[in-house]
């Protein structure tokens, strides 16, 4: 099984991947495809569509049974967390924010 997550798919490249994949949603496919077609779909999506953004989770043989990798500029991205990925959405740290909040939790835990 795969599924692709794209971010502003041209529409050739969309008409492409319908021909192995369905879409239940705009700019998520979902397919099942050997190795082989997977490779050369993602090699005619990063020569022509440069500016996309792209998360891919394909069935493999580990704990999670899958894996994921990603190209370009996502929303989300992969994290490896001690064996097992994430999906980790993007944030702004803000270290004042988390700096005062930590203080506020230890007055409230310690009755400082």
């Amino acid at each position: 099984m795969t599924v692709i997550v794209c971010n502003n798919t041209p529409d050739a490249v969309r008409g492409m991947l319908k021909r192995w994949f369905i879409e239940p949603k705009p700019n998520v496919f979902v397919g099942s495809i050997n190795k082989k077609v997977r490779d050369k779909t993602l090699e005619y999506i990063r020569r022509n569509a440069k500016n996309i953004g792209i998360l891919i989770l394909c069935s493999d043989n580990t704990s999670q049974g899958f894996f994921v990798k990603h190209f370009g500029e996502t929303d989300r991205r992969p994290e490896n967390l001690s064996g097992h990925c994430l999906i980790a959405e993007k944030w702004e740290e803000n270290i004042e924010l988390i700096d005062e909040l930590s203080v506020n939790a230890l007055h409230e835990k310690y009755y400082i």
